[in-house]
């Protein structure tokens, strides 16, 4: 059974819980929205799922359903309580109180195992979680999280759209991304402003580009070449980058950076790092 609408306010009423802008807090109230959520995710009892920021535990119970191993995160220590509460009789879920951004992951989901996150993810930090989870956890298999509509669209988005960047390339290269569906402001308490999507983020068996560079190494030159992003790369990256290193990439120097994909990218960021070794 999941929560509705009446039921998150009586919760919050009767423990004198508001819902704190500071951590994002929007708080899905239909049943219909978490149970679909939960189906996108494609999760069983096989599955280890780590919920990031459960809140009151909408979503919980109906991943919970599913009979997959819930790890649920929630930094609010008011709410905390209340959603261990919540999910007491539940012999497969468990609440993690912590800061998802600060916690030691390889604790969550040790190393050689795998799981999926499947979250409503607070708006202020989605996007660097999942770039933070990206790089850092490769244990974490799949995303299937519900984010502000144009955080989606720029994490699934790709070369030559008007909502690509740096983020973009950055998911292309551990992972594959679609966007599953929207979902309207009035299933949330409070109501947010803003659309919100659902997107499903496979992490690929390798990395789009070769090992010959270093993920940090790429980033930091996509990085700078999205930093000026409507100047021409020969300019963004002057300081940088030689007109050999664009010829043996076989990029032009007049592109911007949102007209190259990842593996563009990965070329020239080779040429620029043999550069820097001579």
């Amino acid at each position: 059974m999941t929560h509705s609408h009446r039921d998150i306010t009586e919760l919050l009423t009767q423990h004198g819980l508001a819902p704190r802008r500071a951590f994002g807090q929007n708080f899905v109230s239909d049943p219909n929205t978490v149970r679909r959520i939960a189906r996108m995710a494609n999760v069983g009892p096989n599955d280890h799922v780590v919920e990031i920021g459960a809140g009151l535990g909408s979503l919980t119970l109906a991943l919970a359903e599913t009979g997959a191993r819930i790890t649920a995160i929630e930094i609010d220590h008011g709410i905390a309580p209340v959603l261990r509460d919540v999910v007491k009789d539940l012999p497969n879920v468990s609440v993690v109180v912590g800061d998802a951004l600060e916690l030691d992951w390889n604790e969550i989901i040790p190393p050689g195992s795998k799981a999926v996150v499947v979250a409503n993810l607070p708006y202020n930090v989605a996007t660097p979680l999942v770039a933070d989870l990206l790089d850092a956890i490769p244990q974490i298999s799949r995303f299937v999280v519900m984010v502000q509509k144009e955080v989606a669209l720029r994490l699934a988005s790709s070369v030559g759209s008007s909502d690509y960047g740096a983020i973009s390339v950055k998911v292309a290269y551990w992972a594959t991304a679609r966007v599953l569906g929207d979902v309207p402001p009035s299933v949330f308490i409070p109501r947010p402003k803003v659309t919100s999507s659902i997107i499903e983020i496979t992490r690929r068996e390798t990395p789009a580009v070769g090992p010959d560079i270093a993920p940090q190494q790429l980033f930091k030159v996509i990085r700078t070449g999205f930093g000026q992003r409507r100047k021409m790369l020969r300019r963004s990256l002057a300081a940088i980058a030689t007109p050999e290193n664009f010829a043996l990439a076989g990029v032009s120097p007049e592109a911007r950076p949102e007209e190259l994909d990842v593996h563009q990218w990965g070329r020239l960021a080779n040429e620029i790092q043999k550069n820097q070794r001579s």
